[in-house]
């Protein structure tokens, strides 16, 4: 046999599915016209996809774009930091810290009640004065570079779980921005406050909202929560709020037009 490219595409393909993605796309494509077809193959990605996890070997729902969905499924994870109070306030900015300011409690807090899942230990509490933090996530630096969402423009997907003490009323607000690179309000999700009774039962409540087509130019996620008790008692009878997530959706479902479908890729 006298070169590699004698080998049974099959063969090729195998091999290729073991390459870093990266180094597919960076260094082999660019090698010969049978490297580039090879490595266009859905059946490639997929595979690579099957290989690394991301899908089971009877995974039967649609994929728009199997080399995007790959790259995202490899992406996927929180974006925010210390999202359960694990590391006190690391990672989060303050930006209102009124009345007896910020504080970490255990869950269940007094006349609290149980997170939904066991494993989240820990949350943060507001006090009569309006608390807020915040945020702001680089998306260039966690591995999402400008093509990827200019044209494929994945979901983005925030959530939220927040609880009132049961002896006391509350507020919670909640604020998402998406930003430019120049700090550009590109879209938004401000919803009104949530007004929460006292002897409302304490139940943790989840909101979420998924961002899609948005505008090109994302550059950053700037996230901020908190609130405020209603009854203006000295302590921390405002809302508590945990488990905030940020992610990017692999779950694709405008496929690039063929002349976008080489950009995504450009680093």
């Amino acid at each position: 046999m006298a070169t590699i490219n004698e080998l049974p595409e099959n063969v090729l393909l195998e091999l290729f599915s073991l390459v870093p993605a990266q180094e597919l796309l960076r260094h082999c494509r660019p090698v010969c016209s049978l490297w580039r077809d090879l490595i266009d193959l859905v059946s490639l990605w997929k595979r690579k996809c099957q290989r690394e996890g991301f899908i089971s070997q009877d995974w039967d729902q649609p994929v728009a774009d199997w080399k995007v969905f790959y790259f995202l499924c490899s992406l996927r994870r929180n974006l925010i930091r210390n999202p359960c109070a694990q590391e006190g306030f690391k990672f989060w900015k303050i930006d209102k810290n009124r009345g007896d300011r910020w504080k970490v409690e255990d869950i269940p807090r007094d006349h609290g009640t149980e997170f939904p899942d066991p494993q989240v230990k820990k949350c943060f509490v507001t006090s009569y004065g309006t608390c807020l933090k915040s945020q702001r996530m680089d998306l260039k630096a966690a591995g999402y570079w400008k093509e990827l969402m200019d044209t494929v423009k994945p979901d983005i997907v925030i959530k939220d779980w927040f609880a009132a003490r049961n002896d006391c009323g509350c507020t919670y607000r909640i604020c998402v921005k998406l930003l430019s690179d120049n700090h550009e309000v590109l879209a938004e999700y401000t919803p009104a406050p949530v007004y929460i009774e006292q002897w409302s039962g304490a139940k943790w409540k989840e909101i979420s909202y998924t961002f899609s087509n948005y505008p090109p130019r994302v550059r950053y996620i700037h996230f901020q929560h908190g609130g405020k008790d209603t009854q203006f008692w000295a302590g921390w009878y405002g809302p508590s709020v945990t488990n905030t997530s940020v992610i990017i959706s692999p779950e694709v479902t405008k496929k690039p037009s063929p002349a976008e479908e080489e950009n995504p890729f450009r680093r």
